[in-house]
C-alpha cells in the first residue's frame, strides 16, 4: 500500500502559463521524492505598471510517501 500527499504551488514566470508550471514542477521535484502528478488550480495574469505580464499558476503536485 502507498501513501500520497498533496501540496499546492505557487508558480510564476514572465514567459508563459506552461513555463511557470513547468518551473514548478521542476522545483518541487529537486525537494519532494516520488512525484507523481500535478493538477492546475488556477492561473492569472499580473500586469506590471509598464505593462509587462508575469503568469501565475497555483498547482497542486502529488508525491508518494516513503516507508
Amino acid at each position: 500500500m502507498s501513501v500520497a500527499r498533496v501540496t499546492e504551488l505557487s508558480c510564476t514566470s514572465t514567459d508563459s502559463f506552461e513555463d511557470a508550471i513547468r518551473q514548478g514542477i521542476e522545483r518541487a521535484g529537486k525537494t519532494l521524492r516520488q512525484v507523481r502528478s500535478a493538477w492546475v488550480k488556477e492561473q492569472r495574469v499580473n500586469v506590471g505598471r509598464d505593462g509587462t505580464l508575469e503568469f501565475q499558476a497555483n498547482i497542486l503536485v502529488t508525491f508518494v510517501l516513503e516507508d
